[in-house]
């Protein structure tokens, strides 16, 4: 254990001294211990001046929450952690929709989620900010965009001495107390306000943990031009805005998004540019000067893989520090599914960002994946090192296999009736086309961006194609129903209480159960114009093992739910075997995925039984 030297404080409690750069913090097992009063600790809200955002003239005024030591108040500096949120006041945060909770007098009794109990006793500020237009900020909504990014860029600009903010009564206020240093964490739309923040380079910004968030909107809203939901980036927007406190009229903007979404083409425009962080026109992966802790669910059906595998590729190639969790889960944080693990984690991780602790998690194995339900490996990278990409071929009897090619054609009729369910069961199906490898004769793991080479020939004005990459085999697997995650009547609490605010929240289990097979990964393409397409189809990164015994499936088929149908007619859509191919990430003996095993025809007699749960998410998680 290692202690901190004392502060010196002179009568009145006041310093004898100019403030630190840092508090004072006492490590037990080299972490900070709690050892500032959470009870009386300062509790303020600023609003922090950002530019004119919706074009009414006037500056915004941003909500900012702020819980901090009163020990160290004008006598050492600290560092703070952010999250910052558009649901503050709408549909709440974490898994038991808590929300901010004021006084009669409009003063914060109580902020969401456990990161004020747990680490302001530990020498930390704890800063909640209402983006701009939401809960008690001005100005509108925007799906990701400048209005976003850049209301809660001011205040890590005005943490980090280079801002202007106001108390309730007018008054400028400074952030003194602030050294500088700051820490944005979040789910969903808060991680992604993360990700945006950094790709501004924002000085100040020391770190981030994006959870389940987004690295470009387009990749939300889209897949390869098929559009997940008609006028979606206003509807979200609206509905995130509910509950302020703040009347202000943002019709303009959502008429605007509407006409400017690109619904019609699903093409990537300037709109989706602007809502860009690894390579938009305003913010991208080249200017991130802070680390990175992504975390993410390799079954989220909400925010997909790629908007993690794609950031976590960027930043590697611009040599940002980074660390990566994934779990089995889908749209769950890893508080709700590792707690005691994932909170002594990111304990650590904020000790040595912010607080400049030598606690060895720079020199831990960067990446922690679960590979199965409750399996963990650690790898130094990701995907794994020994992953290699196979090449595999379909073939007019139903095969998926390595080496030879099939020259013929294969074709099925377009459904929009055609549900997941149906579309993976084994056996004959005139909507959609099915190949399967041998029996697997060894374990192999997944690891990566599986793609389909696609050579497929239609009629209809547009087109479009599904597909899934599927493992076929009994075994006990995190459900998709919920996420995975069921939540529990027992609590358990994560630092001090005050009578408003406590630290206790439910405990939450994995939903486990034994299947016959699961949807390991999904991809779309819009396909513009009749006549013959040839498309690599990217599906959602992975990493997972296959047991030895089972068999991997391709699925390829028209419309079916998760993107919006462009062709509704019966087109019969043809693909050509020799110019279509899998290419997949794996490690391990390949020899099970050669002829000379079961297929699809052999199988089918295998699988009479029920099908796993294949609920698809749409719409936006918390």
């Amino acid at each position: 254990m290692a202690i901190a030297a004392p502060l010196a404080l002179g009568a009145a409690g006041a310093a004898s001294a100019a403030p630190t750069d840092n508090p004072p913090v006492t490590l037990v097992d080299n972490v900070t211990a709690p050892i500032y009063d959470y009870d009386g600790a300062i509790r303020e809200t600023v609003w922090v001046t950002a530019p004119d955002l919706d074009g009414d003239g006037d500056d915004e005024r941003v909500a900012t929450d702020i819980i901090r030591p009163r020990e160290l108040d004008g006598n050492a500096r600290v560092p703070i952690i952010m999250d910052a949120s558009p649901y503050y006041l709408s549909s709440g945060r974490g898994n038991e929709a808590e929300r901010k909770v004021y006084d009669a007098d409009g003063n914060i009794v109580k902020f969401p989620l456990y990161y004020d109990n747990y680490f302001v006793p530990r020498g930390y500020a704890f800063v909640a900010v209402d983006m701009a237009g939401t809960a008690r900020s001005t100005g509108c909504t925007d799906e990701g965009g400048r209005s976003d990014i850049e209301s809660v860029k001011a205040v890590v600009e005005w943490l980090n001495g280079n801002g202007v903010a106001h108390d309730a009564s007018g008054a400028v206020v400074d952030a003194d107390w602030s050294n500088g240093k700051t820490g944005m964490i979040g789910k969903s739309y808060d991680g992604t306000l993360a990700n945006g923040v950094a790709a501004t380079g924002v000085d100040g910004l020391e770190t981030i943990v994006p959870i389940s968030a987004i690295s470009s909107w387009y990749d939300y809203n889209r897949w390869q031009g098929a559009v997940k939901s008609f006028n979606y980036p206003s509807s979200l927007s609206r509905s995130v805005a509910s509950n302020r406190t703040i009347a202000t009229d943002c019709s303009a903007r959502l008429n605007w998004m509407n006409a400017n979404d690109g619904d019609e083409t699903g093409a990537y425009t300037d709109f989706w540019a602007e809502r860009d962080y690894r390579e938009g026109t305003y913010y991208d992966v080249s200017k991130v000067k802070a680390s990175v802790f992504i975390m993410h669910g390799l079954q989220d059906n909400n925010v997909k893989t790629m908007n993690a595998s794609k950031w976590w590729d960027d930043l590697g190639e611009q040599g940002v520090d980074r660390k990566m969790w994934l779990t089995r889960l889908g749209h769950v944080d890893p508080f709700d599914s590792e707690r005691a693990l994932w909170v002594d984690t990111l304990h650590r991780w904020f000790d040595h960002e912010l607080m400049d602790i030598d606690n060895g998690i720079d020199r831990e194995p960067a990446v922690s994946v679960e590979t199965a339900p409750n399996q963990w490996e650690q790898s130094p990278t990701w995907p794994i090192s020994s992953a290699r990409t196979q090449t595999l071929n379909l073939h007019s009897d139903g095969t998926l296999m390595l080496g030879k090619q099939d020259r013929s054609t294969a074709s099925y009729v377009n459904s929009t009736s055609l549900s997941e369910a149906n579309a993976v069961r084994i056996g004959d199906n005139p909507n959609r086309l099915q190949f399967l490898t041998g029996t697997t004769q060894h374990d192999v793991r997944i690891s990566g961006t599986p793609t389909l080479d696609l050579d497929v020939t239609h009629t209809a004005p547009v087109g479009q194609v599904s597909v899934m990459l599927v493992d076929y085999g009994v075994m006990d697997r995190i459900s998709a129903s919920g996420d995975g995650a069921q939540t529990l009547s027992t609590e358990s609490c994560w630092g001090p209480a005050t009578a408003t605010d406590d630290a206790c929240y439910n405990e939450v289990a994995k939903r486990i159960s034994s299947t016959e097979l699961q949807v390991l990964a999904r991809g779309w393409a819009r396909l513009d114009g009749a006549g013959n397409h040839t498309v690599t189809v990217e599906l959602a990164a992975n990493d997972i093992v296959v047991p030895a015994g089972h068999q991997l499936g391709l699925v390829i088929s028209g419309s079916r739910n998760g993107v919006v149908a462009v062709d509704t007619a019966a087109t019969i859509y043809t693909v050509g075997l020799s110019g279509s191919k899998l290419n997949l990430p794996v490690s391990g003996p390949m020899a099970g995925f050669g002829p000379g095993h079961l297929t699809a025809r052999d199988t089918e007699r295998l699988s009479p039984g029920t099908l796993p749960d294949l609920n698809e998410t749409v719409w936006p998680g918390n």
